[in-house]
């Protein structure tokens, strides 16, 4: 289909478009590293436990050596520290933490990385779900973290086989977006029933007023703490919440990276990645880049994706993709208004390209040749080796967690059951028509297009009265037919066409590539 594959172009050349840099040597093979902590203190494990349940922020000095596909490094005066809330009830003490090389040796990092994260692959008896997310963000243009794995080693006792993350802080911005003076805002981590159900403060994206004070117990900022000038955030928020349709859908997507923005919320519907902010409102950043003014959404933490996350009565084989939880703004604003709205089916229905079994299959028979021996190893994983290598293919059920009896969709079994449900609500050939037909008087279709567009006018209206615009607001000329633009002679890039009609304007955007 012709959107589709055109689409997937300008995908693969976003997906290029970061930065080259020293931890590119890490994250670029599949690999598993070997990681041994040594700390001076005999009683390091409680002392790491105290300071968790202490919640200070205090950290545990000690060294570490890492060898990896490159070669072996050691660092002295390392800080550790333990971290997670639903994966620090892993069973024992396989508990997720993270290594800042740089806090007391400055300038000291691991391939150019200041901090490294390791997760215990709680709650996936696959330990990939983290790892063929992330890897598929990459490949898509979504700013989400790599994955490798590492063996971890605690003064000389095995201590077991983790998901190796990258941080997301200064070096992930140097990277990934190539500024570092804006703000970086994460969704804190705080625990209600998700989907708005409340419980817990929430990063829903809601409007909370004026003052910034109000939205500390929601977000964090990490960077320009000392500045600690939110008014960039509650603007947003102020936009998103109130303004009127119609400026929303003018001035909206130019604060953002919007297309990237649309990839990413696309994705955790589709992968079923619940745990996120389209239901439990958790496990994200934004960021403000300083040289351009827009925000940038960045993926957090996907151990849930392939419909693991317990979502209050949803089933993310079958959920709608315009699926939209209570009290999330964002979502409610993109399916309320059609332009919007068809910007997302279209990007859905690209990324759709490379969500089938005969394409991802191979790449987790591919991971589970690298880890199956290294998780048969570990003494301390959550689930069997049976269950490893069952949940790559079916559905299992476990018992003894929260909730105690849960079913745990298998990788391999999800990508087919939700395509098959995606074939039943979302006809890809003809959304754009459909979509426009259903919710506008005014629309363009096919979005993305690369010669000419169909246009949609309300009865009784002219294409005389239509005019276009570029993404800057300058009027461009065009060609017309009956109820056609020509854009082969149009930059590629997002404009706007507006009709007025006896004193009423309506307009819609669309995408020329």
């Amino acid at each position: 289909m012709r959107i589709r594959a055109a689409f997937s172009v300008c995908l693969l050349s976003l997906a290029s478009f970061a930065q080259t840099a020293p931890s590119d040597s890490l994250f670029n093979t599949d690999q598993v590293v070997t990681v041994n902590i040594t700390f001076a203190d005999p009683n390091f494990w409680n002392t790491l436990t105290t300071y968790y349940n202490n919640d200070l922020g205090e950290t545990l000095m000690g060294s570490v050596t890492i060898t990896d596909l490159t070669g072996t490094y050691t660092y002295d005066s390392v800080e550790v520290d333990l971290k997670g809330n639903s994966t620090y009830s892993h069973p024992g003490n396989k508990k997720s933490f993270k290594i800042d090389f740089n806090d007391n040796i400055g300038g000291q990092k691991y391939h150019g990385m200041r901090k490294v994260h390791f997760n215990n692959c709680w709650g996936d008896p696959t330990f990939m779900r983290e790892k063929i997310f992330f890897d598929q963000c990459q490949e898509q243009g979504i700013k989400a973290p790599r994955v490798n794995y590492a063996n971890i080693s605690m003064n000389g006792t095995f201590w077991g086989f983790y998901n190796l993350v990258e941080a997301v802080d200064k070096d992930f911005l140097d990277r990934h977006i190539d500024d570092t003076a804006g703000n970086l805002f994460k969704a804190a981590d705080n625990f209600g029933m998700g989907g708005g159900g409340g419980g817990g403060a929430e990063a829903d994206l809601l409007w909370y007023g004026t003052d910034q004070a109000d939205y500390y117990d929601r977000y964090e900022l990490k960077t320009n703490e000392s500045v600690n000038d939110w008014t960039d955030l509650v603007d947003l928020l102020d936009m998103l919440n109130n303004a009127n349709d119609a400026y929303f859908q003018a001035n909206f997507p130019s604060q953002w990276k919007w297309n990237d923005l649309l990839r990413a919320l696309a994705m955790d519907n589709m992968y079923g990645n619940l745990d996120s902010y389209i239901h439990s409102a958790r496990n994200y950043y934004l960021y403000h880049d300083s040289s351009n003014t827009q925000w940038n959404w960045i993926h957090w933490d996907a151990n849930m994706a392939f419909g693991s996350y317990p979502a209050q009565g949803q089933n993310a084989q079958t959920l709608s993709p315009t699926y939209v939880a209570n009290n999330r703004p964002l979502m409610t604003r993109i399916m309320a208004i059609p332009a919007l709205r068809l910007d997302y089916l279209n990007i859905y229905c690209a990324l759709r390209t490379n969500f089938t079994n005969a394409y991802l299959d191979p790449r987790i028979d591919s991971i589970r040749t690298l880890i199956e021996p290294h998780v048969a190893a570990d003494p301390n994983k959550q689930y069997t080796l049976a269950q490893f290598t069952a949940n790559i293919t079916s559905d299992i059920t476990v018992t003894g967690g929260n909730p105690p009896q849960q079913t745990i969709r298998g990788l391999k079994s999800f990508i087919t059951a939700r395509n098959n449900s995606l074939n039943g609500t979302l006809d890809c050939t003809t959304v754009g028509l459909e979509e426009l037909a259903s919710a506008s008087d005014l629309g363009v279709y096919p979005s993305p297009a690369t010669d000419v567009v169909q246009v949609r006018l309300p009865e009784g209206w002219s294409m005389r009265e239509v005019l276009l615009f570029d993404a800057m607001g300058r009027a461009v000329p065009f060609a017309t037919g009956s109820r056609t633009v020509d854009i082969r002679a149009l930059a590629p890039g997002i404009y706007v066409l507006r009709a007025d009609h006896a004193g009423q304007v309506l307009s819609t955007r669309f995408q020329k590539l």
